[in-house]
């Protein structure tokens, strides 16, 4: 099955699970307290955070990976979501290449998160 075949908003639907899983996984071993829990989860788990994780990988980013981001951040927006338009795209860009890493490359999916582990924003 290739990514032409599967929708980029399927993707970023997938990703955004993804994300969020992973963002759990990294939680759940800095504190037992749910609000704690929840308060580093949000923030992590946001347009504007995830527009700034896509930031930091673009440079590393294939043709193939890069055109999908370019595809998938180009995707019509809600309304809802218009006051937060810039974010919202690159976050639901960077939702659909961990789609696209989790269904077809989990090898370079788990390259990338070792990576984001290392920034400072998940120390």
């Amino acid at each position: 099955m290739s990514e032409t075949s599967i929708e980029l908003r399927n993707l970023a639907h997938l990703g955004d699970a993804v994300w969020e899983l992973f963002v759990r996984e990294y939680t759940v071993g800095k504190t037992a307290n749910i609000k704690n829990l929840h308060k580093i989860t949000t923030a992590r788990v946001n347009a504007d955070f995830q527009a700034g994780m896509l930031s930091m990988v673009s440079e590393m980013l294939t043709s193939e990976e890069a055109e999908l981001v370019r595809r998938a951040r180009n995707l019509p927006i809600p309304i809802a979501r218009r006051s937060i338009q810039k974010q919202y795209r690159q976050a639901t860009a960077f939702e659909a290449l961990l789609g696209f890493w989790y269904l077809y490359d989990a090898e370079r999916l788990s390259y990338f998160f070792d990576k984001f582990k290392q920034t400072e924003f998940f120390s």
